[in-house]
C-alpha cells in the first residue's frame, strides 16, 4: 500500500477564455516512510496536486489515495492520515499557541494529548511561546506553529508546501532536524520547494512537473548521474560574451556554465579574455540538482 497514490489525475478549470488544463494524467506513488520531492516552476501544477490530495479541490479525472483511503469517497479517513503544512501563513489570531494546538487536536477527535503537544513545542523551538497569542509571533514562529498544527494528530503522511520560503537559516535547520527525525521514525514526507539544495539533500526520489504534466520521476542519485558534465563557476565584473549567455546561470557577479571537459573550460575563459573580461575565483564543481532541473525544464525527455 502506498502512502500517497496519484493515478491518472487531471484537473481542468473553465475560464472566460475557455478550458485550462492545470494537470494532465499525472501518476506516481510515494512509498510509506519515503522522503519524496515534488519540483516544478511556478504554475506547473504542484499546488493543484496538493489541493486535490488534501480534499480542497476535486480532480476532473483520476484517483488519489492516502494510506489506501480515497480522498473523495473516504475523505475523513484520508484526512486523518494526512498532515499538511501550507505555503501561506494561515492562523487563528484569537488563541495562544497551546490553545491552537488543543483545538486542532479536537478537530480530529483527540483528547488528553498534552505530552505530544509539549514534544512538538520543544522539538520545534516553540516551548517559550506556548502561551503567546498567535498575533504576537514573527513570521518564522508562525511557520513553526503551522508545522505543529499539521502534526498534532500524528499523521503517517506529511505534506510540506514550500515550508522554508522566506525564513531564516536557524528556522530552516530546526524544521529539517525535526522533519528528518519524523521521517526516520516512519513518517512519509512529500516536499515541494524552490530551494533545490534542500530537495537534493533530503529526498530519496523526485518528481518534476511542467505545465501540468509529469516530466521526470527518478531517484535523486539517478537524476544527478544524468548530469554528467561538470560546471565552471567564476566571478565576472564585465558582461558575459553573447555566445555563452543562453547556457549561463548568472547570480549577481557569479556565472556558472556547463563544462564537460578541459577544452570547454579553456574555450569559455579565452572568450572572456578576448572580450576584455577577467574571470575571478574560478572553480569546477560537479553538476547539482539545479543543473538537472533546468535541463529537464528546458528539454524534458
Amino acid at each position: 500500500m502506498s502512502a500517497i497514490s496519484f493515478q491518472g489525475v487531471s484537473k481542468t478549470y473553465l475560464t472566460p477564455k475557455g478550458a485550462f488544463s492545470a494537470l494532465n494524467d499525472v501518476s506516481f506513488d510515494i512509498r510509506p516512510g519515503e522522503f519524496f520531492g515534488l519540483l516544478g516552476p511556478n504554475g506547473a501544477g504542484k499546488t493543484t496536486l496538493i489541493s486535490i490530495l488534501a480534499g480542497l479541490t476535486k480532480a476532473s479525472a483520476g484517483r488519489v489515495t492516502v494510506n489506501g483511503f480515497d480522498v473523495v469517497s473516504d475523505y475523513a479517513s484520508a484526512r486523518r492520515a494526512l498532515g499538511v503544512v501550507p505555503q501561506e501563513l494561515v492562523f487563528d489570531p484569537f488563541f495562544s499557541v497551546r490553545e491552537a494546538l488543543r483545538f486542532q487536536s479536537g478537530y480530529f477527535g483527540i483528547r488528553n494529548n498534552g505530552d505530544w503537544i509539549d514534544e512538538l513545542l520543544e522539538g520545534l523551538g516553540l516551548a517559550d511561546k506556548a502561551t503567546a497569542n498567535m498575533r504576537q509571533l514573527s513570521g518564522g514562529m508562525k511557520r513553526r506553529v503551522l508545522m505543529a498544527l499539521a502534526l498534532v494528530h500524528k499523521p503517517p503522511v506529511l505534506v510540506l508546501d514550500e515550508p522554508t520560503a522566506g525564513v531564516d537559516v536557524e528556522l530552516r535547520q530546526t524544521l529539517w532536524q525535526f522533519v528528518t527525525r519524523l521521517n526516520k521514525n516512519g513518517t512519509a514526507v512529500l516536499l515541494t520547494t524552490h530551494y533545490l539544495e534542500e530537495a537534493e539533500a533530503l529526498c530519496a526520489r523526485i518528481a518534476m512537473v511542467k505545465k501540468g504534466q509529469l516530466v521526470a520521476l527518478e531517484k535523486t542519485s539517478d537524476l544527478l548521474e544524468r548530469a554528467s558534465a561538470s560546471v565552471l563557476r567564476f566571478k565576472l565584473d564585465t558582461p558575459l560574451p553573447d555566445e555563452w549567455v543562453a547556457q549561463a546561470r548568472v547570480t549577481g557577479r557569479i556565472v556558472q556554465l556547463p563544462a564537460p571537459n578541459a577544452e570547454a573550460v579553456e574555450k569559455i575563459l579565452a572568450s572572456i579574455r578576448a572580450a576584455g573580461g577577467i574571470a575571478e575565483q574560478v572553480e569546477i564543481r560537479p553538476a547539482d540538482l539545479e543543473d538537472v532541473f533546468l535541463a529537464v525544464m528546458e528539454n524534458p525527455s
